[in-house]
């Protein structure tokens, strides 16, 4: 058991104060990842969040979708679309 534990390891018999080199990982050669938000409601709730999430500096309210009636009776949606690197 103890000789598949030193093969994923490797060489366990290195020098102590040698020091791994890291390699930090650089979030410019990371794809951005895609998140959607959507909000339903009447046109006053909707609207009003959008208000708010660009008040807290989340989403400027021209970067939703314009208000799109659902299949209820005064019931509308506006859709998010954010592309963020981790």
């Amino acid at each position: 058991m103890q000789l598949k534990y030193r093969s994923f390891v490797g060489d366990i018999s290195i020098n102590k104060t040698q020091t791994p080199e890291v390699q930090p990982i650089s979030s410019q050669l990371q794809e951005p990842e895609i998140i959607k938000h959507i909000l339903i409601g009447s046109p006053k709730t909707v609207t009003t969040t959008m208000q708010v999430l660009q008040q807290l500096g989340y989403a400027d309210i021209q970067n939703w979708s314009p208000l799109l009636a659902t299949e209820n009776p005064g019931e509308v949606m506006s859709i998010l679309t954010r592309y963020i690197t981790a």
